[in-house]
């Protein structure tokens, strides 16, 4: 099993992290490339030109890679490294999974609300369940992770709102398709680089995934 709970495809692409020095499938990693001025920049869409550098979706692998200037050994010259690094990382990818999910609900793939993502689950419609981090247990108690489905728990309630252009979202739902699975693959880098701070997740910092 990879990092997430997927089943490894044989020939998934993978790279290298400069960090544990192991490869890894490429979507448990996060790119990034060194701009002309030096600095340090994440790749998220993994479009940019230039050579990559992998580095596990990981907040310690991270911090180490910070810590012991491993861009610059990678890249074999002077780079520069954003203050709160890891910070600005989270956020980017964070803001990365609200701009699919909002992508997904104006496809007709994402609908939020009790009732409405109740009644996706009981039709087997739903294939990712959305959970606020700062939701309550007890409420979110009440719906289930789709057969065969995934959760996810790492948004706070004010970023799906952003999401599904509301105030505050508690629950939501994708269906399966191209952009749910964007999500998921996100999701999962963001599970891994956002902090847990006591299980919950009131300022961005999220739980644990089931």
């Amino acid at each position: 099993m990879s990092r997430g709970g997927h089943t490894t495809v044989k020939d998934e692409a993978e790279r290298r992290c400069i960090v544990t020095r192991e490869a890894e499938p490429r979507r448990g990693l996060i790119r990034f490339v060194v701009a002309p001025d030096g600095l340090i920049v994440p790749d998220l869409a993994e479009k940019l030109p230039g050579r990559g550098f992998w580095v596990s979706a990981d907040r310690a692998a991270l911090e180490e890679a910070v810590k012991k200037n491993l861009f610059a050994k990678a890249a074999r010259q002077p780079v520069t490294v954003p203050d709160g690094f890891v910070d600005l990382l989270e956020a980017g990818l964070a803001d990365r999974v609200v701009h699919l999910i909002s992508l997904a609900r104006k496809a007709g793939q994402a609908v939020c609300g009790f009732e409405k993502v109740k009644s996706w689950l009981a039709d087997g419609h739903a294939k990712v369940l959305l959970q606020a981090s700062d939701g309550s247990e007890r409420g979110k108690g009440k719906l289930w992770t789709p057969e065969g489905g995934r959760w996810f728990g790492h948004l706070t309630s004010s970023e799906l709102g952003l999401a599904f252009g509301r105030e505050s979202v508690i629950h939501g739902a994708l269906s399966g398709g191209g952009l749910a699975k964007r999500v998921v693959e996100d999701a999962n880098r963001l599970m891994g680089v956002r902090e847990t701070i006591g299980g919950e997740g009131s300022t961005g910092k999220g739980k644990t995934t089931k």
